[in-house]
């Protein structure tokens, strides 16, 4: 009987707590299940139609862009690019001597 009682003196004011503070949290976030207007499976299978298209449109855009890499290929030589040189550097300031 004493193991009955310590546990319901636990378990009650737990559950009532958590009664309460779903309570209070359904006035700022809804409760209801997140597939609740379409079925579960409607709902996954059109977001994975969504993701495969997707998929699909970027393979094609990585085949075209290959492609068009192939057809012109891009050579660097080394004398394609003309640096100056860099500006001297500035002359130092001299410094003040005491005053005598």
């Amino acid at each position: 009987m004493c193991c009955g009682r310590g546990f319901l003196k636990r378990f009650v004011p737990f559950f009532l707590t958590f009664a309460v503070g779903l309570f209070i949290a359904s006035f700022f976030v809804s409760l209801a299940s997140p597939f609740g207007g379409f079925s579960r499976g409607e709902r996954r299978f059109g977001y994975i139609r969504v993701l495969r298209e997707e998929n699909q449109r970027l393979q094609d855009r990585v085949e075209e862009l290959e492609q068009q890499r192939a057809a012109s290929p891009c050579v660097f030589d080394s004398n394609d690019f003309d640096v100056p040189p860099p500006p001297p550097a500035p002359v130092r300031p001299i410094a003040p001597r005491g005053i005598r």
